[in-house]
């Protein structure tokens, strides 16, 4: 009896895993051909990436609002020290992850930044392994390898090297390291009360929006202002497309935040970055489709 209660809980676990994995790829798959599709017409990546941000502190603020009134409880607010000092470090990270991946772009092709940014999940390894979210087992540390080696081995013959490129990607796998193991531990103590992922998006979206911004600022922010498709807008029609479009992605960067955070605390940031990793390899067998995946 008790082996059968044991066989029917993990049948149930890996059914919802798959579930969650599945949730995840939808919207990752969705916004990955939306934003290729729009940033052929609208080259401000990190402006959109900002927008993005500010949609999902805006959906992530209202779902707290409908749940507190069907609910009848308050919604965790965590206090200034706690928010500095526990929510910040993971913001900067992903930030920055967003960032510099997005500005690599501009040096190297899609094969270099798929082969680079694959060491991401050794570095989520690592890290989970410093803050004692894994414990160390060799089979663990041979899957992660051969993970990231056959994706390594899979994109070489197509690189050409660029060493500026190269350092903006490996510092964003490095970051993402950070990243989604600081996200786990945020999505899974309960202490802070941030299990539900509409919370932790809530309090992440500020200090990411501000992370960003000085890298907008530089490299963005004069085209931007200078561009007849945002600020120096004189077609009405056109701003409210752009607009429209920018939101539309917004919302499908909400879904896939929603199901990234839903993912990571119900399992583990490694499990999240195997999934990314097996979904990006089965994309790039196809030399086209690989560009549209890896660009996000």
């Amino acid at each position: 009896m008790g082996r059968w209660a044991l066989d029917v809980a993990f049948v149930w676990k890996a059914v919802l895993t798959l579930g969650l994995v599945l949730l995840y790829y939808c919207f990752s798959i969705g916004i990955t051909f939306y934003n290729k599709w729009l940033t052929k017409s609208f080259h401000f990546p990190l402006f959109m990436t900002m927008l993005h941000l500010a949609v999902i502190f805006l959906f992530s603020a209202l779902s707290r609002v409908l749940v507190q009134c069907s609910s009848h409880r308050a919604r965790v607010v965590l206090s200034w020290t706690d928010y500095l000092r526990k929510v910040a470090p993971t913001a900067l990270a992903t930030a920055l992850d967003v960032g510099l991946s997005n500005w690599s772009f501009l040096y190297i092709t899609v094969s270099l930044y798929t082969m680079t940014k694959s060491s991401a999940v050794l570095f989520i390894l690592i890290f989970s392994l410093i803050f004692k979210l894994e414990e160390l087992r060799a089979a663990l540390v041979l899957v992660v390898l051969l993970i990231a080696g056959g994706l390594f081995m899979f994109t070489y013959k197509s690189t050409q090297f660029n060493i500026e490129g190269f350092a903006l990607v490996l510092g964003a796998s490095f970051l993402g390291g950070i990243r989604w193991t600081l996200t786990q531990m945020l999505l899974q103590k309960p202490e802070l009360g941030l299990h539900n992922p509409i919370d932790t998006m809530f309090h992440l979206q500020p200090l990411m929006f501000l992370g960003l911004f000085p890298l907008f600022a530089i490299f963005e922010g004069l085209h931007l202002s200078t561009s007849e498709k945002i600020f120096r807008a004189q077609d009405t029609g056109l701003l409210l497309w752009v607009l429209g479009s920018l939101f539309l992605g917004g919302i499908l960067a909400f879904g896939l935040g929603f199901s990234e955070f839903l993912l990571v605390s119900r399992t583990s940031s490694l499990t999240l970055s195997i999934a990314g990793i097996f979904k990006t390899s089965l994309s790039c067998l196809d030399p086209v489709r690989c560009g549209e995946a890896c660009s996000c």
